[in-house]
């Protein structure tokens, strides 16, 4: 046949510019889409000769070659595929977004879409060699048609392409893709095997190119006749579970995560539903130096059958698990998916919440064990990644359950690892919140003066340290029914753990000392909300409280470091009217001083900082000296 020319399908002008420029976000993706076609016309093969064995001809071992002719500015793509006729090469090289396979997907009925989920679902893949190319010639031959049944087809990517009838030996395609000046790269073995290794490692088919060796006498690497695979062609993740063994699971993390230890703990599954998908997610050992930057990429490599897309696919996953690593393989995306339509897809959306969930599950299995080793396990990863976990309680409101029965805190009764359930095994039987206090440091949350109550009473109370405890405990209310009640807020009320006795003599105290309250809050009016007679002070004069629904002191330091304005609110003082020095104020010669110093201890006590150190000191010396 002569050569003909045809013009391109009017989508194809209006599409083929933004395609190749705007699609694709970096140039070396025209190889993966090539090397990935290549695998689809192979796969399609396999399938087809169930059927009938002589599509097979005399080369029934499939494989995709990727070579390179440094003189002739090309790099050719060639599979042993399923090939094109004449019309299949008009139809499907001249449409854009038509592909073959999908085509040949509904042709399939019933069971057979089962055998056929190796089979890729290819749309404008071809076209991404113009990103590197001015001109795309590909020879092609259906199996099954006579040698001289051959087709060249050619474009330099415009308005027309060439069409004309070839001899071609053997079947499948060959993709040859003339380069543009400056894509000189692309003519060099170790880059078109370093994108090959990237993107096309874990291809089922041999991916093969020509060995190249060290020439002395040259002084330059040359090119041999021996071809070589250059990828491992197989999908460690599209194995069975029963066929890896653990140390291919940790190698395969330390090539994914750059790790030199190997994971903590690791889950590998099928999912099949509404959306199917393999992972395999990994937790690490130890916390990356960035973990807590929250804009850092994910570190969920996204695959749609085997064809890697994205490295830090970090829709896949919630910012809170960002220090999860691992594959994600779709069976249901298209291959030119964005991250834009990653965030509007429902598949996505199911992706990340089964993979949340199977995230989670991990965790709890890691933390209800009851393997003392498996325990400690969490107990290691709390320690680095528990802060970020937290972030998960205010974010993730479906899961927030799970995530609270996760949690692990310091408390008056341990220096680490109390979980809610724990708290509220060992609480009194008549105790009716789960009782924290939030504060700088651990040591100043064990010797904060509003514990010393809890202690008489033996009531343990959590202590949170953390720069996140506070953000999260807005979110928080209440764990299997218990309230989390501050100790440092509002006026203490221990509920029937508080015997009458108790109550009454407050309530005496609070009027014998009604005169002293007045002329404190008189003496404070400008640093205190008011000034009352405490309940839960034993040993300390007095101690700052803040109001329900005011922010604490702790809070109002972490947005100060962190350069935000606190509302403006003053605290309450509690007094300890059991104690000699609140005794010795109403007879004190000095006693606005006096009143100042106690409130400014109360302060430093509870982990705050004076706003005028120098007048603290100066009225201490003073009466030191008095």
């Amino acid at each position: 046949m002569a050569k003909q020319t045809h013009s391109f399908q009017a989508e194809v002008k209006q599409v083929l510019h933004l395609v190749t420029h705007s699609l694709y976000s970096n140039k070396e993706i025209f190889l993966r889409e090539l090397v990935s076609n290549a695998s689809d016309a192979c796969d399609k093969l396999r399938f087809e000769a169930l059927d009938n064995a002589a599509l097979f001809e005399d080369a029934p071992n499939l494989e995709v070659r990727v070579s390179f002719d440094e003189a002739a500015r090309t790099v050719t793509i060639s599979d042993n595929g399923i090939g094109m006729s004449e019309e299949e090469a008009i139809a499907h090289l001249g449409t854009i977004a038509k592909s073959g396979t999908r085509e040949f997907m509904a042709k399939l009925e019933g069971d057979q879409k089962k055998d056929a989920n190796l089979i890729g679902q290819f749309g404008v893949g071809f076209y991404s060699g113009f990103i590197v190319a001015d001109r795309i010639t590909v020879e092609t031959r259906r199996a099954g048609v006579a040698a001289d049944q051959g087709v060249r087809w050619s474009s330099e990517g415009t308005g027309d392409y060439e069409v004309e009838t070839i001899s071609k030996p053997g079947r499948g395609t060959d993709v040859v893709l003339h380069l543009r000046d400056g894509e000189e790269e692309f003519l060099k073995t170790w880059r078109l095997k370093s994108v090959i290794s990237k993107y096309s490692d874990h291809i089922s088919l041999p991916i093969l190119m020509k060995k190249e060796e060290w020439d002395a006498d040259a002084a330059k690497q040359v090119l041999k006749d021996e071809w070589e695979p250059v990828n491992k062609a197989s999908a460690l993740w599209s194995r069975s579970k029963s066929e890896v063994t653990p140390e291919q699971y940790e190698e395969f993390y330390k090539q994914i995560s750059y790790d030199t230890e190997a994971p903590l703990s690791y889950t590998h599954n099928r999912v099949e539903g509404r959306s199917e998908y393999t992972q395999l997610l990994y937790i690490p050992k130890k916390a990356p130096f960035d973990l807590w930057n929250r804009d850092k990429r994910g570190g969920v490599k996204l695959y749609v059958k085997r064809v890697f897309i994205m490295d830090d696919a970090e829709a896949l996953m919630p910012v809170y698990l960002r220090f999860v690593k691992g594959v994600i393989d779709s069976a249901d995306l298209p291959l030119n998916v964005s991250r834009e339509l990653l965030q509007e897809s429902r598949d996505v959306k199911a992706i990340r919440e089964g993979s949340t969930k199977r995230v989670l599950s991990m965790l709890e299995s890691l933390a209800d064990s009851e393997d003392a080793a498996e325990r400690a396990k969490y107990a290691e990863f709390w320690k680095d990644f528990g802060s970020v976990l937290k972030e998960g309680v205010g974010e993730d409101h479906a899961n927030q359950e799970r995530l609270a029965k996760l949690l692990r805190f310091a408390s008056t009764q341990a220096d680490e690892g109390v979980s809610l359930a724990d708290y509220l095994k060992r609480a009194k039987d008549d105790q009716e919140a789960i009782y924290y206090i939030t504060a700088d440091s651990l040591a100043a949350a064990k010797n904060s003066p509003q514990l010393e109550i809890f202690r008489k009473k033996g009531i343990e109370v959590l202590l949170l340290t953390d720069r996140v405890d506070e953000w999260m405990l807005s979110h928080l209310y209440e764990f299997e029914g218990k309230p989390l009640q501050s100790v440092a807020k509002g006026a203490m009320d221990l509920g029937k753990l508080q015997d009458e006795d108790e109550k009454k003599k407050a309530e005496e105290a609070a009027e014998t000392f009604k005169p002293l309250l007045d002329r404190l809050k008189a003496a404070l009016k400008d640093r205190a909300k008011d000034v009352r007679v405490s309940t839960r002070l034993v040993d300390s004069p007095a101690c700052i409280v803040v109001e329900e629904g005011d922010m604490s002191g702790h809070l109002a330091r972490l947005l100060k470091q962190a350069g935000q304005a606190a509302p403006a609110s003053l605290p309450t003082l509690e007094i300890n009217a059991e104690h000699a020095l609140v005794k010795k104020l109403d007879a004190s010669a000095q006693f606005d001083d006096l009143a100042h110093v106690i409130f400014d201890q109360a302060v430093l006590a509870e982990g705050g900082h004076l706003e005028d150190p120098a007048a603290y000191v100066k009225r201490v010396n003073a009466m030191l000296l008095a």
